[in-house]
């Protein structure tokens, strides 16, 4: 019996779904132009602010992550070990 192909196997695919992120991107950047934000801080009305501080929550999320796991995994054969 042949296996199914999942819509990701075929590389062109996956290429067309990251350029439609980077798309996605400049156009959600693009709009900081347009929008008027009501900002408390003045660093909040610089362009593409908001879109740095969530790029760097996000590395900051995946870095903790990490290091979280080094602390809280248990070994291969926790369940195992009796």
């Amino acid at each position: 019996m042949e296996e199914r192909k999942h819509i990701f196997d075929n590389p062109r695919n996956v290429k067309r779904l990251i350029r439609g992120f980077f798309v996605a991107c400049v156009a959600v950047l693009a709009l900081d132009l347009v929008f008027h934000r009501h900002a408390v801080h003045p660093w909040e009305s610089l362009f593409g602010f908001h879109a740095l501080y969530g790029f760097g929550a996000c590395v900051a999320l995946v870095l903790i992550a990490k290091e979280l796991r080094r602390i809280l995994m248990r070994g291969e054969d926790y369940y195992d070990d009796k």
